[in-house]
């Protein structure tokens, strides 16, 4: 059974950093693509950030181009988002995601697995 637990959200000022951070377990992990997402209230879930298995390909929402990097640590099963400079429009529920393929994981109704998420909030 795969398994993605986020850990790291709370609640910051405009210009704050935080780390996000989800361990996997119950898939390959070294073979899968992994990637984050979001979700306003009121608002659709939407697409953040995703990482390829081997690290070779990244992708990013334009919204957070520049602001927010994506890595992962096969050795410790676990991806990070790294949010730097953020917003109150960042603020959302953030999610985990993994599947086999970086084409999949880039959007909502083709993505494997998620994880539960956690509340990132923003305040100006």
């Amino acid at each position: 059974q795969v398994q993605l637990v986020e850990s790291g959200g709370g609640l910051v000022q405009a210009g704050d950093s935080l780390r996000l951070s989800c361990v996997a377990s119950g898939l390959t992990f070294s073979r899968s693509a992994l990637g984050w997402f979001r979700q306003a209230p009121g608002k659709k879930r939407e697409f953040v950030a995703a990482i390829s298995w081997n690290t070779e390909s990244t992708y990013y929402a334009d919204s957070v181009k520049g602001r927010f990097t994506v890595s992962r640590d096969n050795a410790k099963i676990t991806v990070y988002l790294q949010m730097n400079s953020l917003k109150p429009e960042d603020t959302a529920v953030y999610y985990c995601a993994a599947d086999v393929s970086i084409n999949r994981i880039v959007t909502v109704s083709t993505v494997g697995y998620w994880g539960q998420g956690t509340q990132v909030t923003v305040s100006s």
